[in-house]
């Protein structure tokens, strides 16, 4: 029986199994057959078809803000990302931790848990993503002494303090990845009528994402449809310009990360002042966040070693102490 791990993301789900390290990192993304309700992929394979689908195929994503949107297609995703992960017998009945962001409803909780249930799962646990993201990071919560984590995944960013081995407090809110690309696809509507796609948006975050001093030298060439004749249309773009775009919600994770030092005892605030904070998650690798962060809150800012899969790392810290967590 192996332990698995699963960083349920809104934009990528992770799966972890022991002894293995990371053995799955695909979109949350799924392919169906709108008329028999099969699913006709998962993944990498299901986010190809993102926006290029004929009719009667629809890709969708089931997770929304970091929980489930759709209860019936996540488990249906997950059972499928599961059987691509070779070796793996779920009729061994394997124990399963899942990742959930720390404002988590009770009935969102039991949701993410029933669909690990169906999976076959001997028994569920879960654990909030930024203290998971900070053991995947590195960083040792088990002592007195704070720690300091904000998670910008795809659907929430996570901010959270930690000291021997809990959260001391946190706070999640919705303006993450999935906003910054709605953000980008607005900007260039309203600027320029031009309608891109989601993929567009991501390729155009990934490659001309920056929150603070944009490169108006940087640029790239943007196909999509122009909103004035219903053609096929090219534009040119530029960091700066996506900086625009990116700003004002670069700063509404600024201000919840204020709020969560302000309502921190003072001694451990102190010692964010001293160790600083760490970023994790996709979001992470937008340009110009450590240097922002920096800038408003006055304390050093670093990036996890491997961003994108801290949360993924940490399972497999947590699967190594189960037996803890068990009793």
């Amino acid at each position: 029986m192996k332990d698995i791990g699963i960083d349920l993301g809104t934009a990528n789900v992770l799966i972890y199994v022991k002894g293995q390290g990371i053995v799955l990192n695909e979109p949350s993304v799924l392919a169906i057959d709108c008329e028999t309700k099969n699913v006709l992929a998962v993944g990498s394979d299901a986010n190809d078809m993102l926006g290029r689908t004929p009719g009667k195929v629809r890709a969708i994503k089931p997770l929304k803000d970091g929980v489930i949107a759709d209860f019936e297609y996540t488990e249906a995703m997950l059972t499928n990302m599961l059987k691509k992960v070779k070796g793996l017998r779920l009729w061994a009945k394997p124990r399963i931790l899942i990742c959930c962001p720390s404002n988590v409803t009770p009935v969102e909780k039991n949701a993410i848990k029933e669909a690990a249930e169906k999976l076959g799962a001997k028994k569920v646990f879960m654990d909030e993503e930024p203290k998971v993201a900070a053991l995947g990071a590195g960083m040792d919560i088990s002592k007195p002494g704070a720690n300091m984590v904000i998670d910008i995944g795809g659907g929430t960013t996570d901010i959270a303090i930690l000291s021997l081995g809990g959260i001391v407090n946190s706070s999640s809110i919705k303006v993450a990845g999935n906003t910054f690309d709605d953000a980008i696809t607005d900007y260039i509507r309203e600027k320029y009528k031009l309608l891109i796609g989601e993929r567009t948006a991501e390729y155009i975050k990934l490659n001309l994402g920056s929150v603070y001093k944009g490169d108006k030298n940087n640029k790239k060439e943007i196909k999509g449809r122009s909103l004035e004749n219903g053609l096929p249309h090219t534009i040119i773009i530029t960091e700066k310009e996506i900086e625009e775009a990116l700003y004002n919600h670069a700063l509404k994770i600024i201000k919840e990360a204020k709020k969560v030092l302000e309502d921190t005892p003072p001694e451990l605030a102190a010692d964010i002042v001293d160790k600083g904070i760490v970023l994790t998650g996709g979001g992470a690798l937008v340009k110009g966040f450590p240097e922002l962060f920096e800038k408003e809150l006055g304390v050093p800012i670093y990036i996890a070693e491997s961003p994108l899969t801290c949360v993924a790392e940490g399972c497999g810290i947590m699967l190594a102490n189960l037996n803890l967590l068990d009793k």
